[in-house]
């Protein structure tokens, strides 16, 4: 789902999230915990709390961390522009790092600034990248409004209450029990069971009160939030299917898994931008239908400027490589304002921006020095924007009314790629007159 697409949000009054980060990352090795490690150049956190924050309906987002990783936490958070974000100190174990973000909202002398207490919160955890806004949504309303058929209930007891609900998986392997000699004692029916996943969400008072009421043995050993709300508070559960990208980043090769997807993600979704010219607009409309069955492709024809909100508003979204299309004779201008643009949106400190301008040229009295001397100033504006993180191609096309005449692809020649582009001009009758086409792929 979109960022935004669940704007109006639940039909609650507020909803947090409260993100446990204190693990010690035992199981994936190494002295770096794994909320903490890179994945192409940014911390795996990160992008679990960009996750939060592109749900407009979050008022607050807790990350819990232990006490020796807090400034490390608070630095991810300024350098990355996260917003809505509170880090806040964890227990030894999991459960007491949970009650220690949920005291935020519940105890004066637990923190500096008392949060608003939510409605509703949601608890997952910070090593689970993937999670989309339309899984808490459904976790969310689930916990708030019991009843609904799309959900899948396993647990019946009508004598309990519903005010949770949390996210379930099929299992893929066998689970089985073993004796103590080390020799199996039984196995369980796989189609019954399933395995629990993140996110879950609670009525605050609800999960707050059950851990009022935890043992120590509850909160040094147990792993399950549901659990502690049925046990405490006589609150059963509904369990919602979830996607199978809900899954937690826990050994070493679990990094490279989600730095593939992240660099997938990146290169399934490219923003054309066109000024608003009839035949501009027309070339970006054929670029458009050229890429659509391969990738995610959003066009908006705009007067560009530094404060276009439209334009603005998707350098907020998760879009990382555009195109831009003119007909302007000097077109670094155009390049530049794209670029303080980005600059603004904090974009390029999370992942390398790719930016191609394309400039479309059909006057005959143009001569190839001035060609030249203009991709000069591309390649030269290139270089500079690079070390901003900021990728930029630029992309002449010289054509007649026919055909085109000459085709030049700049960039800067430091070891990136310039994108392959495939250019052709087909003229044909159509109802007595001639249509052109352009068709350009491999963009990315």
């Amino acid at each position: 789902m979109e960022p935004g697409s669940c704007e109006a949000g639940p039909a609650v009054k507020a909803v947090a999230a409260v993100l446990p980060a204190g693990g010690s990352g035992e199981r994936l090795g190494g002295a770096t915990p794994k909320q903490f490690c890179a994945v192409q150049g940014r911390p795996l956190v990160s992008y679990t709390v960009r996750a939060m924050e592109r749900v407009s309906w979050i008022s607050d987002i807790i990350v819990v961390v232990s006490p020796e990783n807090i400034e490390t936490m608070k630095s991810i958070v300024e350098k990355y522009g996260h917003k809505r974000v509170t880090v806040a100190e964890g227990g030894i174990t999991r459960h007491r790092s949970i009650f220690n973000g949920l005291k935020l909202f519940s105890e004066d002398g637990f923190s500096k600034h008392l949060l608003q207490k939510p409605e509703v919160v949601i608890i997952h955890d910070a090593v689970r990248p993937f999670v989309e806004e339309d899984i808490l949504l459904k976790v969310v309303m689930a916990a708030k409004e019991c009843g609904v058929s799309a959900f899948i209930v396993l647990c019946t007891l009508e004598s309990l209450s519903c005010q949770a609900a949390g996210a379930i998986r099929p299992l893929v392997s066998t689970v089985i029990a073993s004796a103590a000699d080390g020799y199996l004692d039984h196995s369980l029916e796989r189609a019954r069971y399933r395995a629990s996943e993140m996110p879950q969400a609670f009525l605050f008072d609800i999960i707050y009160q059950a851990y009022q009421q935890c043992t120590d043995y509850d909160l040094d050993y147990g792993t399950e939030c549901l659990h502690l709300a049925l046990k405490y508070c006589k609150t059963n559960a509904k369990l919602v299917e979830g996607t199978a990208d809900l899954w937690k980043v826990t050994y070493k090769r679990d990094l490279y898994a989600a730095e593939s997807i992240i660099k997938d993600n990146l290169s399934q979704q490219i923003c054309i931008i066109t000024d608003a010219k009839e035949a501009i607009v027309q070339v970006g409309f054929l670029l458009r239908e050229s890429l659509r069955n391969q990738i995610k492709v959003e066009a908006v024809s705009v007067c560009l400027s530094k404060h276009d909100s439209h334009v603005q508003n998707i350098f907020s979204g998760q879009c990382y490589n555009f195109v831009c299309i003119n007909d302007k004779k000097y077109t670094t201008e155009e390049i530049q304002q794209l670029v303080d643009m980005l600059e603004k949106s904090n974009i390029p400190l999370l992942h390398p921006v790719v930016l191609i301008s394309v400039h479309l040229d059909s006057s005959e009295n143009t001569s190839f020095s001035i060609d030249l001397e203009e991709l000069t100033r591309i390649k030269k504006c290139a270089t500079e924007m690079k070390r901003k993180n900021i990728l930029v191609y630029g992309l002449l096309i010289r054509y007649k009314p026919v055909k085109i005449v000459e085709a030049f692809v700049i960039s800067d020649s430091d070891g990136f790629y310039a994108p392959h582009w495939e250019s052709d001009w087909n003229s044909g009758d159509s109802k007595g007159g001639e249509t052109n086409t352009i068709h350009i792929s491999n963009i990315m």
